[in-house]
């Protein structure tokens, strides 16, 4: 008599099917947020921190020299508030750049864990 091999009931096959999904799921979401972010996530972060300086020094310049144009004076209002606007730009990048820091420091601390 041959014996045949026992088979496993219909529906421990879609079971396995959605554990094997998940676990490879799993992994992948792992590997993904464990690997070293890309030359396109570097340049895409210079690019943000680059337009969060240069956005509020150029408003800045636009507004001083409206103000010069239409209330001139002894000063000038130009380099005030082209300064004044990259102070502000300065501070937003810092901001940002720590906030994301902090984020990426987080992330690794919930993976060690």
């Amino acid at each position: 008599m041959s014996q045949e091999p026992k088979r496993k009931p219909l529906t421990s096959a879609p079971e396995a099917l959605s554990r094997q999904v998940g676990v490879k799921a799993a992994r992948k979401l792992k590997a993904r947020r464990s690997g070293t972010p890309g030359v396109w996530f570097g340049l895409g972060m210079m690019g943000l921190v680059g337009w969060s300086v240069a956005v509020p020094t150029l408003l800045g310049a636009a507004l001083g020299l409206w103000l010069d144009q239409h209330y001139s004076g002894g000063r000038s209002w130009t380099l005030a508030l082209l300064m004044g606007g990259l102070t502000i730009g300065c501070l937003n990048a810092w901001h940002w750049v720590s906030k994301e820091n902090q984020s990426i420091h987080q992330e690794q601390e919930d993976d060690d864990a």
